[in-house]
């Protein structure tokens, strides 16, 4: 410190301390420098734009507006846009009244788009959620504006005010004084009451094309007197995702590192990406198959400075790209944003794999990409990635497997000069599990048929099961008990008829007999809760199960007997009886399902896909010619579903 002048050491050109000029101005970064003025500066939003104009011209303008979308589309900059045309009174001329024209700066434009205006006030709703600040907003509007034609409100962030807060709002934004207008902004649209909505006009803002982004770009640089690349600005544009202010942050910072020259180094360096071109030799070689050349590709990118997160994320992108390539080129091929190289090299790609390849490649990259991110060794994740892709990439489907291991195995046959249906990896056919056997119940007593029956049978009730590996029960003789002939002994000692009526001689039929009815509640309850303790004819005893329907017992016997026309006694037994209808079926199929996995040649094809499972095992008798017999073991019990997890 100079003790005479009271001046900091600093700004007196000391060694180590250059004096800076005085009147410097402060930098601005290019996000807020070349913030939109008017509606003809802001970009991709034209739809908006063209109905805000229209509106104006018929003087059909809301109380308010609600402005959505992701971050840095220009959101609150189109509300001060908004509110500047609301406002717009050009200096020296005639008052038009609102208007989205704004040749010059109006009498009010300035303070505007400084945020100083007295009649434009912001809130930033992230910072005052509570109930007072809406209450300071609703006791000013009644005031009308100082100077302004409008007091126009505008709110940041809107989603963030409390229920309170939004409550307070509904009265005054529905009927507002006809000199209040409010604009929202908010990037969380469906945290905002639907109470809310219906009083605005809503648009939603867009995300920004690439090509008009990268068009954007080119005229900054420009306008800054910056020499920049155009795979740089590709590479900034794809990384801003849409967004024009992180477009311009990521330029700004390019320009600093490049020194005031923007190049595809330079902004993968920065980013830390990678060079687009490795990436597409990174992919070749994980497609072909070469695991050691993908994995010294992969630690070179590592030792120039990629995260290998997002290498595996670039090469999901390229992956992306040669699939859209493959089934849309026209769509693909006219994106800005990719080079002569990726053009060419993906066409290439296009030509030569196969949709099934590079959806499965898209399944293990997209799970692979978060598995990176998060691990504790990224680079060993991402190599262990890379084997799985490298592995999958030509893998057949399971019916393509299933087709080449029969092929193999005839040809094993015809080299033996065996019948063609006996290979060595056959087996016999898993055996399909035979249902319970019934409980026994006494015969019934045997009855002369008539000469000729009065009445034709009824048909006979099938047993359906709610699964369908169960076989279904032998269809019984007759439902309805035959007339007793007449006997030649007097009337006076002729046997009476038996109650006509379905013969039930096992616990399915009386099932069966309740899906013949119809009665689909009781059908489920027998299967599901009944512990069959012991059946006989005109008696049922069983354990319900824990939980169940509590008057099962009553409803089943007074079911019975309105089905079958006499009294059946149904009883509660505390003895464990034999596993529910719907148990025992459920075994079954785990048992078929068990035997299926034990064939040989679905062990083979198990062994191929690591990771799949046998979802369903059906009995099919398909009709083939002589020449081309099915091995053995798939004659009876085909493999119609296998399901593979490729990740």
């Amino acid at each position: 410190m100079d003790a005479s002048t009271g001046t900091p050491d600093d700004e007196l050109g000391l060694p180590g301390f250059p004096a800076p000029a005085l009147a410097q101005t402060p930098y601005r970064v290019l996000a807020r420098k070349y913030r939109p003025k008017d509606f003809d500066d802001l970009i991709g939003q034209g739809a908006m734009v063209r109905t805000l104009g229209n509106a104006f011209a018929a003087g059909r303008i809301p109380q308010a507006w609600m402005l959505t979308g992701v971050r840095g589309v220009g959101k609150t900059t189109t509300a001060r846009i908004l509110a500047r045309g609301l406002n717009y009174a050009p200096v020296g001329a005639p008052d038009t009244g609102p208007t989205i024209a704004m040749p010059t700066l109006g009498v009010h434009c300035q303070a505007i788009m400084e945020s100083r205006h007295m009649d434009v006030l912001e809130m930033d709703a992230a910072s005052h959620t509570g109930i007072e600040d809406v209450r300071a907003i609703i006791d000013g509007v009644r005031y009308s504006p100082v100077s302004a034609r409008y007091k126009v409100y505008i709110i940041d962030e809107v989603h963030m005010l409390s229920g309170n807060a939004f409550n307070a709002f509904l009265k005054t934004l529905e009927e507002p004084p006809p000199h209040a207008k409010f604009v929202f902004a908010t990037t969380e649209i469906r945290k905002v009451p639907i109470t809310i909505l219906s009083r605005c006009q809503r648009f939603d803002l867009r995300r920004v094309e690439a090509d008009v982004l990268s068009a954007h770009l080119q005229k900054i640089c420009a306008a800054e007197g910056v020499g920049a690349e155009d795979e740089a600005v590709a590479a900034i544009v794809r990384a801003a995702e849409g967004s024009v202010r992180d477009a311009l942050s990521l330029l700004d910072q390019a320009i600093a590192h490049g020194a005031g020259t923007v190049t595809a180094s330079g902004v993968r360096d920065m980013l830390g990406l990678t060079d687009r071109a490795r990436i597409l030799d990174l992919f070749e070689a994980v497609m072909r198959g070469d695991v050691p050349a993908a994995f010294a590709e992969l630690r070179s990118q590592y030792e120039s400075g990629a995260d290998p997160s997002v290498v595996l994320s670039d090469l999901a992108a390229f992956t992306h790209l040669v699939t859209r390539l493959k089934l849309a080129p026209e769509a693909a091929a006219a994106d800005p944003t990719l080079s002569e190289i990726e053009r060419r090299r993906g066409g290439d790609f296009a030509a030569r794999l196969p949709v099934r390849a590079l959806s499965r490649a898209w399944q293990i990259l997209l799970k692979a990409v978060p598995e990176v991110a998060s691990a504790a060794r990224p680079l060993a994740a991402a190599e262990m990635a890379l084997v799985r892709l490298a592995y999958a990439a030509d893998l057949p489907t399971p019916d393509e497997a299933l087709r080449q291991l029969r092929a193999e195995a005839l040809a094993a046959g015809a080299q033996e000069g065996d019948a063609p249906a006996r290979p060595a990896l056959d087996a016999p056919a898993p055996r399909p599990i035979a249902p319970p056997p019934p409980i026994p119940a006494p015969a019934a007593p045997t009855v002369p048929a008539a000469p000729e029956p009065a009445t034709r049978p009824a048909p006979p009730v099938e047993a359906r099961s709610p699964v369908e590996a169960r076989p279904l029960p032998p269809p019984r003789p007759a439902l309805v008990s035959p007339p007793v002939p007449a006997a030649p002994a007097p009337v006076t000692q002729a046997r009476p008829a038996e109650p006509a009526g379905p013969r039930l001689s096992r616990f399915e039929d009386v099932v069966a007999l309740a899906d013949a009815r119809r009665d689909i509640l009781l059908k489920s309850a027998l299967e599901r809760e009944a512990h069959l303790v012991r059946f006989e004819d005109g008696r049922i005893e069983f354990r319900q199960a824990e939980g169940g329907r509590p008057s099962l017992h009553a409803d089943l016997a007074k079911a019975l007997e309105q089905w079958t026309g006499r009294r059946w006694v149904v009883t509660a037994s505390r003895e464990a009886g034999a596993p529910t209808l719907d148990a025992q079926a459920r075994a079954a199929v785990e048992s078929r399902r068990e035997n299926a996995a034990s064939h040989p040649l679905v062990r083979e094809v198990l062994a191929r896909f690591p990771g799949a499972q046998i979802v369903d095992v059906r009995d099919t008798a398909p009709e083939a010619p002589a020449d081309l017999e099915a091995p053995a073991g798939l004659d009876g019990a085909g493999l119609e579903d296998v399901e593979a997890d490729d990740a």
